[in-house]
């Protein structure tokens, strides 16, 4: 891959975000100078709500799709398979849809599989309401009670950071595929804060009425050591390029997973790799127990030819 090539495309995108997200922090610094509270209560409701999906919405596989209450939450939840076979649940992350996970379904489903998956609450048909990573967390822990056990839990993105957080308070799988994992919800809230331009005391009043609204601290949630505890067969499938959650998060998290697996992409940023058919069949493979040859990295690279 051109590294000049890539480096300009990155470029070109961060330059793209930040005019757009130029009006916005020039709004935040009036406002936080003249009305901190105002600021604070703002920020909070860009920090929890979701922005609207503009992906696919069909998926090419005949489903049953049910409800399941979450709390104050109603999910719009969908499955597929036989009813008792091993069951594989699919897991989205923060903007995203259940159908975004919808290349794992038909390979799944052939291979002997009951596949569920859903819209997770504030998005999609789950309605869309103010949410957090543990309204994600709580949805995994009613879908176990409704449509488990599942034998395997395939997360993206904010997604396979609720399967870590559910799985450390006790849910159980048997084995847990995390694609383009964040490591830490209080590195995400200080990235938020600087594309604000809010101000550290008002990034901390903001986090504190989140932990009291969710009772539980985000240095408890960044408590990622405690994965060590948990022991399951671990695939973590990440971007060399992302540059939403970049590649150094699964590198801290597979690091305290003994055993862990780790798939390398390029090219394929911190979405097409869910698309992309080397990186489905891996994961597929992976999930059900055929992981003796699973690549190191995708797409694979030839090797150059000995010099003689």
């Amino acid at each position: 891959m051109n590294a000049t090539l890539v480096a300009s495309t990155n470029s070109t995108i961060v330059r793209a975000k930040n005019s757009v997200w130029s009006p916005v922090r020039t709004y935040f610094a009036i406002v936080s100078r003249l009305v901190p509270d105002l600021a604070r209560r703002q920020a909070e409701r860009l920090f929890t709500m979701p922005p609207r999906y503009a992906g696919r919405a069909q998926l090419a596989i005949d489903a049953r799709r049910e409800t399941v209450v979450a709390g104050k939450h109603t999910l719009a939840v969908w499955q597929a398979g036989p009813a008792g076979a091993p069951g594989v649940l699919l897991v989205h992350g923060w903007g995203g849809r259940g159908v975004q996970l919808a290349s794992f379904a038909p390979p799944l489903v052939a291979s002997g599989c009951r596949v569920v998956w859903f819209d997770q609450p504030g998005h999609g048909e789950s309605g869309r309401s103010h949410v957090g990573l543990p309204d994600f967390a709580r949805a995994l822990e009613a879908l176990a009670a409704t449509h488990g056990p599942f034998e395997v839990a395939i997360g993206h993105s904010l997604g396979a950071a609720a399967i870590g957080l559910a799985m450390r308070g006790g849910l159980r799988f048997g084995r847990a595929v995390f694609v383009s994992p964040p490591a830490s919800i209080g590195e995400h809230t200080r990235k938020f804060a600087r594309l604000l331009g809010i101000t550290p005391a008002i990034r901390d009043a903001m986090r504190q009425r989140l932990e009291h609204r969710y009772g539980i601290r985000f240095a408890e949630i960044d408590r990622i050591d405690e994965l060590n505890e948990l022991r399951l067969p671990v695939l973590f499938v990440h971007d060399d390029g992302d540059i939403d959650v970049p590649f150094e998060n699964t590198l801290r998290l597979s690091a305290r997973m003994p055993g862990a697996r780790l798939i390398k992409t390029y090219g394929l940023g911190h979405h097409r790799l869910l698309r992309d058919h080397a990186v489905v069949r891996a994961i597929v493979d992976f999930a059900r127990g055929d992981d003796e040859d699973l690549p190191t990295e995708l797409p694979v690279l030839p090797r150059p030819a000995p010099m003689y």
